[in-house]
């Protein structure tokens, strides 16, 4: 290990880029009295409407909190069937084990490594009820193939957006063609409120889903404010308490500002990390189709046959020897625990593509020299 190496501060996985205006937001909501969902959730909800073009959206607590409101606005439950990649986290299938639905894993195709149109057709049944795909690491998936597929089996189209929230395929965005789609705004998504997430889509199951989110109450805390009693309300649908808070809504609103800046410093990242390490035996760099706006999530390494040393031990060197932390996505969740042998058919570009994947950093607050930092560590483990 080099002098240089051991004098380096560690480089995180992820690290979220908050500024004076987050700062700003956020202490202008505590200043106002007003904390709980309001108006800095109804300003950010416009904002990502306004931007997708779609009928409505609803900030809520959480990305999985999202999903659960999802399915029970699409009324999905017990017997029905919802076709979703293994190669994603757990939330989707968890919360359709919530509803009663059982998650019906298919494989991705080994390009983009995102849901196969074709595996996803043929794994259909007569109890399907819904198709969810996830757009992985930020490059959205077949959009128009997959608008098809549901239209032309009477199924509901769900988008899992969590990495994608500004990327975009053939001129539509991740998002945008759905029935319903859900984004995170988890710590080390694109953007953040530490803990959130947002659903949008058509207006009626987005309004299902806000009164859903809301204990099935007829009209939201800030309506009933100021003239009205806050006990004047009716309770139609047994419900959940999901809502965003002002005080999270407000990071939410600076940080869908600066979203178009972070996108172009992750492709930027990405374009460097691309440039110097393509080519290297046995490692694969991600590809990106054309008429693709890739939302860079995550930057994915496949070190696989060829390359001289595994996968683990390259994150073990990284970490011990250069100190750059890495991380993997995902463990397929057909193989974990609760959903050991729900695959109802081989899926091995799943379980590859897992074997081989390791995320470099690639956030907007890396500098140029830490970008540096990753790509001479890599290229000196290749090179030994």
């Amino acid at each position: 290990m080099s002098q240089s190496s051991q004098t380096l501060p560690f480089l995180p996985w992820n690290r979220p880029s908050i500024g004076d205006e987050e700062i700003a937001e956020v202490t202008d909501t505590l200043r106002s009295g007003w904390l709980t969902h309001g108006p800095k959730a109804a300003l950010f909800e416009q904002a990502v409407r306004d931007a997708l073009g779609v009928a409505d959206a609803f900030a809520v607590s959480s990305c999985t909190a999202a999903l659960h409101l999802a399915f029970l606005s699409a009324s999905i439950g017990t017997g029905d069937e919802v076709i979703t990649p293994s190669l994603t986290f757990c939330a989707a299938p968890n919360a359709l084990l919530q509803t009663g639905a059982r998650p019906v894993f298919v494989d991705v195709e080994p390009v983009t490594y995102n849901i196969d149109p074709q595996a996803a057709e043929a794994a259909i049944t007569e109890r399907t009820k819904a198709i969810v795909v996830m757009h992985y690491g930020g490059h959205p998936c077949d959009l128009r193939a997959f608008r098809k597929l549901a239209d032309d089996h009477g199924l509901l189209l769900i988008e899992d957006a969590a990495h994608a929230l500004h990327a975009s395929r053939d001129g539509q965005r991740a998002g945008s063609v759905g029935d319903l789609a859900v984004f995170s705004f988890y710590a080390n998504k694109v953007m953040t409120t530490g803990e959130g997430g947002m659903l949008v889509g058509r207006g009626e199951l987005v309004q299902r889903a806000r009164l859903l989110g809301r204990h099935g109450i007829d009209s939201s805390i800030w309506q009933r404010h100021g003239t009205h009693s806050t006990a004047d309300y009716e309770v139609i649908m047994p419900g959940l308490k999901y809502v965003m808070p002002d005080v999270t809504a407000a990071i939410g609103v600076q940080q869908f500002r600066k979203l178009p800046a972070f996108t172009a410093r992750r492709a930027g990242i990405a374009a460097a990390y691309t440039r110097e390490l393509a080519g290297l035996p046995g490692l694969h760099v991600p590809t990106v189709l054309p008429d693709v706006e890739h939302g860079w999530f995550l930057y994915s390494l496949f070190i696989g046959p060829g390359a001289p040393l595994t996968r683990d031990q390259v994150a073990e060197h990284l970490r011990d020897q250069y100190k750059i932390a890495t991380s993997q996505h995902f463990r397929p969740v057909h193989t974990l625990q609760i959903y050991s042998g729900s695959a109802v058919a081989p899926l091995p570009v799943t379980e590859c593509a897992a074997a081989q994947q390791l995320s470099l950093p690639c956030y907007p607050a890396m500098t140029d020299p830490q970008i540096t930092q990753v790509i001479t560590a890599i290229r000196a483990l290749w090179e030994r």
